[in-house]
């Protein structure tokens, strides 16, 4: 009674064959592969060092306008 003789594994995979069908088994094993791709693929990818592709730009600021000056004749100039 300890172990399980072939005919016990053949009468187990019947039923199971039988309960579920040839077709939904291998949507199943296929479905289960991809769930393993897609988990390999997002290990490797938290592997990856997190280096950007592009070198990052120095910040910019707002520089203050300069001084108005007596010289500008374009704004402000009436013709009379």
């Amino acid at each position: 009674m300890g172990s399980l003789s072939i005919w016990h594994w053949i009468v187990v995979i019947g039923v199971v064959l039988l309960l579920f069908g040839r077709g939904k088994i291998s949507d199943l094993m296929g479905d289960v592969a991809q769930g393993i791709k897609a988990f390999k693929k997002g290990m490797a990818d938290d592997d990856k060092p997190a280096t950007p592709e592009k070198p990052i730009e120095p910040v910019r600021t707002i520089d203050q306008p300069p001084a108005p000056s007596a010289a500008r004749t374009d704004v402000g100039s009436k013709v009379g």
